[in-house]
Parts: structure tokens; sequence; C-alpha cells
């Protein structure tokens, strides 16, 4: 059903502004996890790798139907070679991602990729339907299931923050960074590489330090994330919130607009945006009020946008009017090491330090 046949339920929000959201349950070997494609089609051969990956952490992997779909942005029907395509049309990555995310087998939905395309599958969204889905999980005991990805899936990420009241998990994708984990050839029976290649090491160990469930264990201490540089200094502990900033932007007048940053740390990254384009999306955000009463700022990775001294001078000049601690260089987002956040949960921000600090993968 179109968004448009659902005007009055695509605005219902279940969840009470200000809430506290509830924290995804934690993954442990054999759960099984559904792999869709709310976004642009994903290369097979990377796909597979990727999920290879998450096989050998112990994850039973199922791959949604349309995952490897090529449907033009205008719809059905021949597209030529230099179109851009999306992973299936709107309702069909719609009814992947709902179907995964109503099964009860499933205990995290991962996104194959990021692109462009998950804010089109919004309206798609049957949103009483997730929120009693999530609603059953958290009575039959494990809690809520966990959303994964990054980049362009920050329109679902804002969206089932707010709209079903869970924390979710921001980090690399299986026909991304995740691919690249995967020895050539690699298959279900290969293990994934070791601490050789560092930066992928720390990529790997970030995504199973948030979503997987150490047996046995109590809790964990901290995770703390080192920036290289802050372009204010300060300190500050609240929520975490953000993720890419132009679907942030985007996001801005619609239903499913993330909620004011007022009293949280935002974190904010891109890719392939020139800094005069960085700057509009701000100046947008703020003139919208949204960074207004933020607590602090978290700045990632801003892979292919020019010149990195630029880059800082627009969010310094930009964000620093704020007042409040601005910390730059934390690894996530489109890096060549793409830690993984937890999105909204409590985090301690120490610009003058270089850490951002947040709770540990287990509950």
């Amino acid at each position: 059903m179109s968004g448009g046949a659902r005007a009055g339920a695509v605005h219902d929000r279940p969840v009470a502004p200000g809430s506290v959201p509830r924290r995804f349950a934690r993954l442990r070997p054999g759960d099984r996890v559904a792999v869709v494609a709310p976004s642009g089609p994903a290369d097979p051969a990377r796909l597979e790798a990727g999920c290879a990956v998450l096989r050998d952490l112990g994850l039973d992997v199922t791959v949604s139907a349309h995952v490897l779909d090529r449907t033009g942005l205008g719809g059905a029907g021949p597209v030529p070679e230099a179109w851009q395509r999306l992973a299936g049309t709107d309702a069909d990555r719609a009814a992947d991602l709902q179907a995964a995310w109503c099964d009860p087998g499933v205990r995290a939905v991962i996104c194959a990729r990021g692109g462009y395309g998950a804010t089109r599958v919004l309206d798609h969204l049957d949103w009483p339907a997730l929120a009693a889905a999530t609603g059953a999980a958290v009575e039959a005991g494990p809690g809520p299931k966990a959303l994964h990805g990054s980049s362009d899936i920050t329109a679902l990420h804002a969206a089932f923050g707010t709209r079903l009241g869970i924390t979710t998990s921001f980090g690399p994708m299986p026909a991304g960074r995740l691919a690249d984990l995967a020895p050539a050839g690699a298959d279900a029976d290969t293990p994934a590489p070791g601490p050789g290649d560092a930066v992928l090491a720390r990529t790997l160990d970030g995504l199973r330090a948030v979503l997987f469930k150490e047996e046995g264990a109590v809790g964990t201490g901290p995770r703390v994330l080192t920036g290289t540089h802050a372009l204010r200094p300060g300190r500050a502990e609240a929520v975490l919130t953000g993720g890419n900033l132009s679907l942030l932007a985007a996001l801005l007048g619609t239903p499913y607009a993330p909620p004011p940053a007022a009293g949280r740390v935002v974190f904010l990254e891109d890719v392939a945006e020139a800094p005069y384009r960085i700057d509009r999306m701000l100046t947008q955000l703020l003139q919208a009020g949204w960074f207004d009463g933020a607590a602090g700022v978290a700045l990632g990775s801003w892979t292919r946008c020019g010149d990195p001294a630029e880059v800082d001078a627009v969010l310094a000049g930009r964000l620093g009017p704020l007042g409040v601690p601005i910390l730059a260089g934390v690894p996530a987002g489109h890096g060549p090491c793409q830690r993984t956040l937890e999105l909204g949960v409590p985090v301690r921000l120490d610009a003058g330090a270089l850490t951002l600090e947040a709770p540990g993968g287990v509950r």
C-alpha cells in the first residue's frame, strides 16, 4: 500500500517524544539475520563476500528476495546502462524490510549497502505492524531486534528510532566495507582475516563489540573511539543521534525527520560532497533550528569531500558558534576504518582527550 493511501497512518507516532529508547538485543552465534536492500542494488560478488564474513561470525544469514534486483528511478521497465538503479521497486524493497522485521525468527535486519533510495521506502512501510512486531519481540524476552546499516540507511535509523523507540546500529555493511574483510574466494568455511590488517580488524572488532553478546558476561566496559583533533574543546554527556549529513538534511520537513538535537551529541559524516554542499546542508539544519541546544558534535569521515583543511574550516565555521565541544576524525562513516556506533544511547564526548565513549555491547 502506498504512503498516499495511508496518509493518516504514516503520520502516527506510537512512541512518545522524549521517551528513552530500548536498546536492541545483542546477537549470539546461531542467530538468524536477514540482509535487505532498502537502497541501491548490491554487487553479487561483494554481497556474498560480506555475507561470508557474517557467517564466519556464527550467524545464520538469509538474503531477502529483491536484494539483487535492479530497477530504474522511474520505475519498472528497461533502463539504459548509464542510468541510476535501485534494488527493486519501492514497494518491493519495503516489503523485504517489513517481512524481515516482522519475522519473529529474525534477530537482526542488516542492510546490504547504502547509495540512494531508503527515503522512498518510508511511505510504503506499515508502521503499526512494525511497532507491533517490536512490542512482541520485547514481550518475548530478547528485546527489539537490531537494524544495522549506514550512509543512506540514516533515513531508517531516524524513522525507526523515533517511531519504534529503539536504538539502532550505524556501521559497515555486507556489500560495502564488510566485503573487504573477506579473503578472495571467501565462503562460509573461510575465516575472516585476523589482526594482520589492523584497519580492517578494527572495523570487524567494532561491529562485533556493538552487535554481539559475549556468552557468560554480565556486562562490558565502555567502548572508546578516538578522534584525531578537536575543532572546539570541551566535554559532554548525552544521547547520541545523527548519521549521514545529506540524509539528515533531506529528512527535514518530512514526517520522518529526526527529533531536534537539543540535549544530544550529534554524529555527522558524509562522502563525495564538496565543501560548499556541506556548508549548505549545515546551514539548512542550523536555519531550521535542528542544532539548537545540542550538547556536542562528533565528526566522522568526510571521504572524497575535497581538501580536508577546507572541510574542517567549514565545519568549524558553521558549528563552532554553537559553543559546544566538537571532536573530529572519529573513525566511523565512509573511511577506511568504519567503527560501529549505537544511535540512541548515552555517550561521553571529551574533545580535549579526543575520545567518544559509548556503552559496551553486552547488556
